[in-house]
């Protein structure tokens, strides 16, 4: 009986300790939790007291989709959603990590509501065509998509304590995994779905930009691509645009 009772209070003991949170107290005090979602959690041993804090390890970006070039922006539907998806290092460079680097592996996906126009690589030469649907009164919507795998290079400043204020700068070198177009129709024989992956002259290797600015696990962002989708000089020169918000989870 003394056994059980002395499990139960070690027990009651632990869990208070485990869950007890950092009260972010003290500007130069070194919290022994991790950031974001998992704050209270140090693993399968307990954190080391002098271990230096580190942020935005998983981040997801929530974001609308449009473009810069031949078309003009902010003219596609508020459906044109994307999702960055990156697992990072935070690499402290300054004392109490103010000012670090980040760099890891990323992967985006973007759609974009194209609404009564579509893509379309052209059936005899290597460059894409952008025109009205054929089909407008019966198309209910029209997307381009892509999937981009990158390696981020980013430098994150912030202030010190719990609830800090961020600001990261920096950018991605990727691979154009693929790209297609997604319409969706109603006929007489009922609703048809069509992709297309036949672009000839997708560009593969891609560059961009980006910043995100906000509060600890929050924070705006956005990106831009410094090259075009599109290879073929024939084809519409447009530079992938996003917009929206960033939540860190560890």
């Amino acid at each position: 009986m003394h056994k059980i009772l002395l499990i139960i209070f070690f027990l009651l003991g632990w869990g208070h300790y485990a869950l007890s949170q950092y009260d972010g107290s003290g500007a130069d005090e070194i919290s022994r939790f991790r950031a974001g979602s998992m704050w209270f959690f140090t693993g399968f041993r307990p954190a080391i007291p002098e271990k230096v804090r580190k942020y935005d390890r998983l981040i997801f970006d929530l974001s609308y989709n449009d473009w810069v070039g031949d078309l003009e922006p902010f003219k596609n539907k508020w459906n044109s959603i994307g999702l960055n998806t990156s697992l990072m290092f935070d690499i402290p460079i300054s004392k109490g990590n103010t000012v670090s680097f980040g760099t890891g592996l990323s992967h985006s996906l973007f759609r974009v509501n194209t609404m009564n126009h579509s893509f379309a690589p052209d059936p005899t030469e290597n460059f894409t065509v952008y025109s009205s649907s054929s089909n407008a009164n019966n198309l209910k919507s029209s997307f381009l998509c892509g999937n981009t795998i990158s390696i981020p290079l980013e430098f994150r400043f912030r202030t010190k304590g719990w609830k800090h204020f961020k600001f990261h700068l920096g950018g991605k070198i990727g691979y154009q995994l693929n790209m297609y177009t997604r319409s969706v129709s109603e006929g007489q024989n009922g609703r048809m779905i069509l992709k297309d992956h036949n672009f000839a002259d997708v560009q593969r290797l891609i560059y961009s930009a980006h910043f995100r600015i906000g509060i600890r696990n929050w924070a705006l962002f956005g990106s831009y691509n410094l090259n075009s989708l599109f290879s073929n000089d024939n084809s519409p020169n447009l530079n992938l645009l996003q917009m929206g918000l960033s939540i860190s989870l560890f």
